[in-house]
């Protein structure tokens, strides 16, 4: 393993070329269903000694759930199980996942200088930090994105989600000085319907963005439960939509590749 280093040494150097280039990026965006609300149970703390997470104090330390600090209800989500999943697909190879979702927020709040009231805090610019200091250490390989359940609330809000999301994408993109990455997303739970009939069109919106570009890709919801509440996935869940979110970007990347200027 090229990339090689103790969690606890604050002298560590990732920055060289060939560190860099097998220090494989994640970001991981959106709102609760990307931050996790599972139950924690013990394989849920269970590390891996090639994913990493950059922690709320921009470390990086060994992964495990909860990943993100969002909210103090914050539990287990998919990134693990994606994170542990890549770091196997090709033993040469560190994964270090970048958490900045934020639970409740609408993808309004994810724009430049958008401030979150619920939580105070500026989920676009939080993320473009963290991405930065992380980009330090390793490589952008690609990101995950689930998030909608905030903007199914109407009719107006649902017809503006393509435009808004391309062009979030687009101010990403540039900010961070990358060309080209592939993007996996998730279809909103299907028991949200219930709560909220507008999500299946929301879904409809995010099957037609990611069959218009060939950098997007779609994980189903299929089969998926909640956890009581008709919001969040269970544990179980989270964990299968970490697999389908691995195999949807392990195949995303044999045709859309991380280009950086």
């Amino acid at each position: 393993m090229l990339l090689h280093f103790e969690v606890t040494d604050p002298n560590r150097n990732l920055s060289s070329n060939s560190k860099k280039k097998d220090f494989h990026l994640y970001l991981l965006m959106g709102q609760s269903n990307m931050a996790g609300r599972g139950l924690v149970q013990s394989i849920d703390t269970i590390t891996h000694p090639r994913v990493m997470m950059l922690d709320e104090n921009q470390q990086w330390v060994l992964a495990k759930d909860p990943m993100h600090f969002d909210k103090p209800i914050a539990g287990v989500g998919l990134g693990l199980t994606f994170g542990k999943i890549m770091a196997n697909e090709n033993p040469n190879i560190t994964i270090g996942l970048i958490p900045t979702a934020v639970g409740g927020s609408s993808i309004n709040a994810w724009f430049a200088d958008s401030l979150h009231q619920q939580t105070n805090a500026y989920p676009y610019n939080d993320m473009i930090l963290r991405a930065k200091e992380a980009m330090k250490d390793g490589t952008l390989k690609g990101i995950l994105w689930h998030q909608g359940e905030s903007d199914s609330g109407n009719e107006a809000s649902v017809a503006g989600y393509s435009q808004k999301f391309l062009a979030m994408v687009d101010s990403l993109k540039k900010d961070l000085g990358v060309e080209s990455i592939p993007i996996v997303t998730g279809e909103l739970g299907y028991f949200f319907y219930e709560r909220s009939p507008l999500a299946e069109q929301l879904n409809g919106e995010l099957n037609k963005l990611t069959k218009e570009n060939e950098c997007l890709s779609l994980v189903s919801a299929q089969g998926l439960n909640h956890k009581g509440d008709q919001t969040h996935f269970d544990s179980d869940s989270y964990h299968e939509l970490g697999r389908r979110y691995a195999q949807k970007m392990i195949e995303l990347q044999t045709t859309c590749s991380t280009v950086i200027k």
